[in-house]
Formats: structure tokens, sequence, C-alpha cells
């Protein structure tokens, strides 16, 4: 068993990936075409910026024929399709200049690796962009893709290509690995390069700020569901309390049954109760 640094932090899983050998397998893995890659850049953008929002992409790389975006996204947010669908589309519209030509020069995939799974429990989603007739037959006239890639929901049915690179990800967060499951030897080498003996005092402080960040979004969220619940029991007691009022019931007896405030009452009376 090998003891690793966890690819859910965004620092280890450039540290692997923006190696150009194990980008370069991974995405030919994963998209099925030949790439040559010599040079992978981390925290990519666009100056000037394309729309009004500046995007960085996790690991971003071209050869002469492709764009390959490659993003790792831990948190589940509720807007993580269309997060990366506005990012997919910001590699495509900077490569156009002029309205004379809408066709852009090199053709955009971008990868999604959600590490924390997501709702739909789908191990592989795919945005395909090529037009397509009413028997489903594509045309061949676009090639740009999005591919949504979720190492939590691995099974019998995952392609073969994807299988082992989304088990070695998914492996690795809980910090240790069996190397001797794995046959490619381009995931060992991801192995090697996030061993913990291997991580650096500027990699650990970063994975730890990563941590903080993770934990407070969790407690924000968990509190904000929490808030949720406590104005929803709070609205349905108020509807109950505005019917009883309308029957002719005494406030005191609706504050005993709702266990509501008596300022609650008369506030239903004075101002009525918004939907």
């Amino acid at each position: 068993m090998k003891q690793v640094a966890s690819l859910q932090y965004g620092v280890m899983f450039k540290k692997a990936f923006s190696k150009p050998d194990i980008f370069t397998a991974f995405a030919q893995d994963i998209l099925g075409i030949t790439l040559e890659i010599e040079r992978v850049e981390t925290e990519k953008s666009f100056s000037p910026i394309v729309g009004r929002v500046t995007s960085h992409f996790d690991l971003f790389a071209e050869d002469v024929k492709n764009r390959v975006i490659v993003d790792i996204q831990h948190e589940r947010h509720e807007d993580h399709y269309d997060r990366f669908l506005h990012y997919h589309c910001v590699a495509l519209l900077e490569q156009i200049a002029s309205s004379k030509n809408y066709r852009p020069e090199l053709k955009v995939f971008t990868i999604v690796v959600l590490t924390s799974g997501d709702k739909h429990k789908t191990d592989v989603a795919t945005i395909d962009f090529d037009p397509k007739d009413l028997q489903g037959k594509a045309l061949g006239e676009i090639s740009h893709k999005v591919i949504y890639l979720c190492p939590k929901y691995v099974n019998e049915n995952t392609p073969i290509a994807y299988k082992e690179w989304l088990e070695a990800i998914d492996d690795t967060l809980d910090e240790e690995v069996d190397e001797s499951h794995y046959h490619n030897a381009i995931i060992q080498q991801v192995f090697d390069s996030i061993e913990k003996d291997s991580i650096t005092a500027d990699e650990r402080a970063v994975m730890f700020d990563e941590y903080n960040e993770q934990q407070l979004r969790k407690k924000e969220l968990k509190e904000s569901r929490q808030e949720g619940e406590i104005a929803g029991v709070k609205k349905g007691q108020l509807l109950i309390a505005k019917t009883m009022l309308e029957k002719g019931l005494a406030k005191e007896m609706i504050v005993e049954m709702t266990d509501l405030a008596i300022e609650d009452i008369n506030a239903i009376k004075v101002e009525g109760l918004k939907a």
C-alpha cells in the first residue's frame, strides 16, 4: 500500500496532471483521440476576459489541432454543469476574432472530474455539440465536447479506457492506494507524484487551506439548510394560525396550539400573511 495525498485537492491534482505525459495519457484515454502536448498550464485565464466573468481553468493545454481543458471539482455545486459549460464556451469564443469566420481553429474538449460525486450518480455524462438528424445520426460538423466524470460511480458498464483512471482517482481520496491493482504505467506515475513523502511544505499549506475552505462551505450549507427548515416550519404554523383566526379562535388558544409568540399572531391580524 502506498500513502498518497488525495486528488480531491486541486494542488495535488494539478501537481500530477500538469505533467505533459500524464495529462496527455489521461486526455487521450478519455477523449479517444491522439494528442501531442508539450506544455500544460494551470490556472489559465484569457485577457481580455470573454463575457462578464473571469474563468480560471485548472489545467489547460493545446496541440496543433486541439485545445483540451481538464478541471477538478471536489465540492458539489448546484451549477457545476452550467459552470463548466460556460468555461467550455469561453475557450471556444476566445478563438473567434472576426465575424467573417465563426469556426474555431482548435477543437475544444473539456473534461470535468467531480471527485465528491453528483446528485445524478452517473459515472460519465457528455455534452456532444455535433448536430444530429431526426434519426439521431450525427452530421460530423462539430467535434467539441464536454465530459463530466464521477469516479465515485464507476461500475461494470464504465468504458474500459476510463475505468482504471477513475478508480485510481477515487482510490486516492482516503490517502492510501494499492498500487498493485493498477497496470497502467502512467497511473503509477500519478501515484509517485503525489506520494506523501514527496509533498512539500508549501503544498501541505495549500492543502490545509483547501480543506478549511471545504469545511467552511459545508458548515455554511448546513446552516443554510437548517435555517430554511426552521423558516418552513414557522411558515406552516403561521398558515394554520391564520386559518384559526379566520374561524374566530382566541389568540391565547392559537398561541398554545401552535407554539407561536403572541407577537406573531398579532402580526397576522395587522399585516396579513404573505405567501
